[in-house]
C-alpha cells in the first residue's frame, strides 16, 4: 500500500522547450530516436523521506498522460527543491493535479514499483509535511512485531513527547537541586557562568548531540553504537559499568527521601521530627531553636550555645535515619526501614521499565513535569522569606577574580558532565527509540537550554532558603550552604520547619526530590537494559525473557545496595559517588567517544548520517566539537582533575582508611580500563599482520538501521531520464 501524494506536473517536452545543457547533451541527435511525444513527470512531495530538503521524487515514464508505467525496474529520483524546480523550469513543466501514477516507495520491502494494483485503488490520501515543517519524531508502537523467529523486534517512542520527557527526566535530576547551585555559589556566583557557558558550547552540547545522533542513526544502544569503529567497543563497556555502580548507589537517595515523606505524614498534626530534642533517638548535647511565630516576619533565635550542642536535624539525619556508625570499618547491621523504603522504590521503578519505552515513556508525563510544578512554588515561597535577596544576592554577585583558578574550570566542566548525564549511554539508548526523520539536532540544542535554565533556577528555590535560615541563625550564609545529602537532608528540612506552614513545605520539598530522582532512575536502568538486549537480541527479545532480565538486575542491584543502608552504609554510599560515577571517569569516557566519531569514524562521515536523518548540512560547530574542542577540554580538566585529586573525606572530618581508598580506585579503573583493555583484547584477537589488524579493528562493522538502507537508496542527485527503455540522464 502506498501512502504518498502525487502531484503531477505535466508539459509537452518539445525540444524548443529544453535547455542548451540538456538539449546539446541528451536531445541533440536524431529526432525520431531521441523525441519524445507529449508526456508527463510526476513530482512527489515524500511523507517518509529522510531528507527533508530533498522532499522532491520525480519520475518519468514513456507512456502519455501519466498512465500505468509498465517498467520492471525502479526509476526514482531525489534532488534539493532548489535542483529540482531549476531542471522543471528549464522543461517549461507546468503542474497539475488531476492525474495520479505510481511510485516507487522507499519503504516498501521489495523496493519496487507497485505496477499490479489499480491506480484507483492506490491510497495516496496521506497528509504531506510542507517544506521546513518537521515530520513526527516518532512513529506508532501500539503493537510490537514478532519475527519469524520469535524475536520482537524494536519498539519506538509512542509520541516524540515522551522521548522529549525522558531526556528531561534523566537530565534535570538530584543534581540540580543540591549540586548546581552550590557549585555556581563557591565558584563565584555569576561569574562562574562564564567557563560554564564556554564548557556547554564547546563540549557539553556537541556530546549530548554525539550520543543522541548515534543512538538514532543506528537503532542500538550504549554498546553495539560503538562498533562504529570495533577496537573502541570497550567505550560501550565503559558507560555500561558506570551506569551499573551508578543503578546501586543513586536510588537510595529515594529510599532516604521516602522515610522522610512518611515521618512528614506521621507528623503533619505536631511539629516535625527534626525541629525537636524530646525523641527517642536524640543525645543529651541536642538543643532545639526557640522560634516564635513568623506570621510578621520577625523571627527570633536562642542559638547562645548552637556552636557547642548538636542541631536536632543533624542528630535525626545521623541517629533515626542513617544511625551512623564510627566508620566505614564498622558497617553494623541493615537498617530495616530504609530496607523497606529501597525495595518499595526498586518495585515502583521495575514496573516502570519493566516493558521499556512502552511502559516508561508514560510514566514520564508526571516524573517529568510535576517536579517543574513543585519548584516553582518553593521558589514563590522563597522568595517572600526574611533574608532571601541575601542568599541571592549570595549566588548570583560575581566574582571574576575567581575565574583566574583552575579550580573554577574544572568544577564547570565536571558539572557539565553531571548535569547533561553524557558518557553513560543513556542517551544513546533514549535516541535509539526515536523515528529515523526525527530532528535530534534541535532537540538536543533546546534540551541543553533547558537543563542550564533550570539548574539556574533551582538555584532560586534554594538560596532564597538558605538566605533566610543564614537570617534567622543570625550567621553568614557559608556557614549553613551545603551540596549534596547535607542540603537535601538537613538543611532544607531545618529551613522548611521555620516557615508557616512547615509541613506543607516538606511535603513538596521529598516530593519534588523524589520525583526528580526517579525518573533519572528508571531511565539510567532504560539505558544498562538496552545496552545489553541490543547485544544479545535473539536472547532477550523473545517472550518474557527482557521483564525476567529487567527483574533479576533490579533484584542484583538491590542486594548490592543494602550495603548503603547497613549502619556504616553512608561511607559506602559516599565511596561509590566518589569513585564510581566519578567525573574522571565521565571525563575519560567523553573524551574516548569524542576521539572515536571524530577521527576514526569520521565527522563529515557522520554528518552525512546525520544530514540523511535530519534532512540538512548543520554547521561545522559540532564538527569542530568532537575532533578539537571536546578532546582538548576533557583531557586538561581530567589531567588537572587528577593533580588536584584529594582523598576522600565524610563530613570534613572523617579520612577513609587506605583498604577503602583503594577499593574506590578499582571502582573506578573497573569501568575506565574497558577501554583500553578491550583494545588490547581486540587486536590480539584480530589476524593478520599488526597493521592490518589495526584497519580491520578500526574499520566500521555496525549495519544501518533500515530506514537508513532505505533512504541512501533514494538519494540520486540527478534526474532519472527514460527513454524508450534507455536510461540517460540529466
Amino acid at each position: 500500500m502506498k501512502f504518498c501524494r502525487l502531484l503531477c506536473v505535466s508539459q509537452c517536452l518539445n525540444m524548443s522547450s529544453l535547455s542548451a545543457p540538456l538539449g546539446q547533451s541528451t536531445f541533440a541527435g536524431n529526432s525520431n530516436e531521441n523525441y519524445l511525444p507529449p508526456q508527463q513527470i510526476c513530482a512527489v512531495p515524500y511523507r517518509t523521506v529522510p531528507y527533508r530538503n530533498l522532499h522532491l521524487c520525480a519520475a518519468l515514464g514513456p507512456f502519455r498522460g501519466c498512465k500505468h508505467p509498465r517498467i520492471s525496474y525502479s526509476p526514482f529520483l531525489m534532488g534539493s527543491p532548489e535542483h529540482l524546480h531549476a531542471t522543471l523550469k528549464k522543461m517549461s513543466l507546468s503542474t497539475c493535479t488531476t492525474q495520479l501514477t505510481p511510485v516507487y516507495d522507499p519503504y516498501e520491502p521489495d523496493n519496487e514499483w507497485d505496477v499490479e494494483t489499480p491506480l484507483k485503488n492506490r491510497r495516496c490520501d496521506a497528509e504531506i509535511p510542507a517544506e521546513g515543517k518537521e515530520s513526527s519524531a516518532v512513529v506508532s508502537t501500539s503493537m510490537e512485531s514478532v519475527s519469524e523467529h520469535g524475536v520482537s523486534s524494536r519498539v519506538q517512542w509512542g509520541s516524540k513527547y515522551e522521548f522529549i520527557l525522558s531526556h528531561i527526566g534523566f537530565c534535570i535530576g538530584l543534581g540540580n537541586v543540591w549540586r548546581f547551585p552550590y557549585v555556581c555559589y563557591k565558584n563565584g556566583g555569576g561569574a562562574f557562568f562564564i567557563p560554564y557557558v564556554i564548557c556547554l558550547l564547546t563540549t557539553g552540547i556537541p556530546i549530548v548531540f554525539l550520543e543522541i545522533a548515534l543512538g538514532q542513526y543506528f537503532a542500538t544502544g550504549g554498546i553495539s553504537c560503538w562498533d562504529i569503529s570495533p577496537v573502541f567497543r570497550g567505550v560501550g563497556y565503559a558507560t555500561t559499568t558506570v551506569v551499573f555502580w551508578l543503578n546501586i548507589y543513586y536510588i537510595v537517595v529515594l529510599a532516604w527521601g521516602g522515610v522522610y515523606l512518611v515521618y512528614c505524614f506521621a507528623y503533619i498534626a505536631s511539629d516535625l521530627p527534626w525541629t525537636t530534642c524530646n525523641n527517642a533517638w536524640n543525645t543529651v548535647n541536642c538543643l532545639a531553636p526557640n522560634y516564635t511565630a513568623v506570621a510578621s516576619g520577625n523571627v527570633t533565635l536562642d542559638a547562645s550555645n548552637a556552636t557547642v550542642h548538636t542541631d536536632p536535624a543533624v542528630e535525626f539525619w545521623e541517629k533515626q535515619i542513617l544511625n551512623i556508625s564510627g566508620g566505614i570499618d564498622h558497617l553494623g547491621g541493615v537498617q530495616w526501614k530504609l530496607a523497606v523504603a529501597l525495595l518499595i522504590v526498586w518495585i515502583v521503578c521495575y514496573f516502570c521499565v519493566w516493558k521499556g519505552v512502552k511502559s516508561s515513556g508514560k510514566v514520564v508525563y508526571f516524573t517529568a513535569l510535576f517536579p517543574y510544578v513543585m519548584l516553582i512554588i518553593l521558589i514563590f515561597r522563597g522568595v517572600t522569606l526574611p533574608g532571601a535577596m541575601d542568599g541571592l544576592k549570595y549566588y548570583l554577585t560575581p566574582n571574576l577574580s575567581k575565574l583566574k583558578e583552575p579550580g573554577v574550570w574544572i568544577d564547570a566542566g565536571t558539572q557539565i558532565f553531571f548535569s547533561y548525564a553524557v558518557a553513560l549511554g543513556s542517551l544513546t539508548a533514549l535516541g535509539s527509540y526515536n523515528s529515523f526523520t526525527y530532528n535530534c539536532y534541535k532537540h538536543s540544542l533546546y534540551l541543553c537550554a533547558c537543563d542550564t535554565i533550570t539548574s539556574f533556577f533551582a538555584g532560586f528555590a534554594v538560596f532564597t532558603v538558605l538566605g533566610f535560615m543564614a537570617h534567622e541563625l543570625g550567621v553568614s550564609i557559608d556557614n549553613v550552604a551545603e551540596s549534596g545529602p547535607g542540603l537535601a537532608f538537613i538543611v532544607y528540612p531545618k529551613a522548611a520547619a521555620q516557615m508557616p506552614g512547615g509541613v506543607v513545605w516538606a511535603i513538596l520539598f521529598f516530593i519534588m526530590l523524589l520525583l526528580l530522582g526517579l525518573d533519572s532512575q528508571f531511565v539510567a536502568i532504560e539505558g544498562f537494559v538496552t545496552a545489553l538486549v541490543d547485544v544479545y537480541p535473539k536472547v532477550f527479545r523473545k517472550g518474557y525473557r527482557k521483564e525476567i532480565f529487567v527483574a533479576s538486575v533490579c533484584f542484583l542491584w538491590y542486594l548490592i545496595g543494602l550495603l548503603t543502608i547497613t549502619e556504616g552504609g553512608m561511607y559506602v554510599f559516599q565511596l561509590f559517588d566518589y569513585y564510581s560515577a566519578s567525573g574522571l571517569c565521565l571525563l575519560w569516557i567523553a573524551f574516548w567517544e569524542c576521539v572515536v566519531v571524530g577521527w576514526f569514524y569520521g565527522a563529515d562521515r557522520f554528518y552525512d548520517n546525520i544530514q540523511l536523518m535530519i534532512g540538512y548540512r548543520i554547521s561545522p560547530w559540532m564538527k569542530w566539537g568532537w575532533q578539537y574542542a571536546g578532546p582538548s577540554f576533557t583531557a586538561i580538566i581530567f589531567l588537572f582533575s587528577i593533580i588536584k585529586y584529594e582523598p576522600l573525606v565524610y563530613n570534613r572530618l572523617y579520612q577513609y582508611p587506605m583498604w577503602a581508598q583503594i577499593i574506590g580506585y578499582l571502582l573506578a579503573l573497573s569501568s575506565m580500563m574497558c577501554i583500553p583493555g578491550y583494545m588490547l583484547y581486540k587486536i590480539c584477537q584480530t589476524p593478520g599482520l599488526l597493521k592490518q589488524r589495526w584497519r580491520t579493528a578500526t574499520t566500521a562493522c555496525i549495519p544501518d538501521r533500515p530506514e537508513a538502507k532505505k533512504a541512501k537508496k533514494v538519494t540520486s542527485f540527478d534526474l532519472l531520464y527514460i527513454n524508450g527503455g534507455k536510461k540517460e540522464f540529466m
